[in-house]
């Protein structure tokens, strides 16, 4: 067998052991924290408000205007990461694992759960995200990510999380602009708060 074919062969499908169990369980996860937002966000958003302008008292009115989001807007930028997460878990499963994609995301989408932790600590309470975070979110991850290290995968590292910690901001502001213009303008009664979707 040749260089060539021995990387072919590498990259095929189940070829590194992992299961779709690891590579689609990305965006069963995924959809289970992103349900618990879609349904707590809009009523979080509109009492949790005020605190938080208590709180960030720095930030000008410009951010906050930003930030004003409707529940659709909020669905559509959920539904665009969906779309996101789906095309890393398919790359994933067609790589056995071995995506650069995929392991990017599933880094990324693990730090996203500790980062819902550290939100909710800060804020002092519930913040929407952080019920499956704990449950879900983070033993996914560590699963996944030792499912990939047996199988001789390499994940982790400074690089690997790196790109994991700039990937979810700039994939949050993406899917945020994006549904912003999709969703199109607020109106007084589709107006509902603020919303830092993760």
């Amino acid at each position: 067998m040749t260089e060539k074919q021995a990387s072919r062969h590498s990259a095929a499908p189940g070829a590194s052991g992992v299961s779709g169990a690891v590579t689609w369980g990305l965006l069963a996860a995924w959809a289970a924290n992103d349900l618990e937002e879609i349904v707590t966000m809009a009523d979080w958003l509109r009492t949790a408000r005020p605190k938080l302008r208590k709180r960030l008292p720095w930030l000008p009115d410009g951010v906050w205007r930003r930030m004003d989001l409707s529940q659709r807007e909020v669905n559509t930028a959920i539904g665009l990461m969906g779309g996101i997460v789906a095309a890393a878990a398919a790359d994933g499963a067609r790589t056995g694992g071995r995506s650069p994609f995929f392991r990017t995301v599933l880094v990324g989408f693990g730090l996203h759960g500790v980062v819902h932790i550290a939100q909710s600590a800060a804020y002092g309470g519930y913040t929407p995200g952080v019920a499956t975070s704990p449950a879900v979110v983070i033993p996914y991850s560590l699963w996944a990510l030792n499912r990939l290290r047996a199988a001789g995968i390499p994940v982790g590292g400074a690089g690997t999380t790196a790109t994991g910690l700039v990937f979810l901001p700039v994939a949050v502001a993406g899917v945020h602009a994006a549904a912003r213009v999709l969703a199109g303008p607020l109106t007084a009664g589709t107006r509902r708060g603020t919303c830092r979707c993760g």
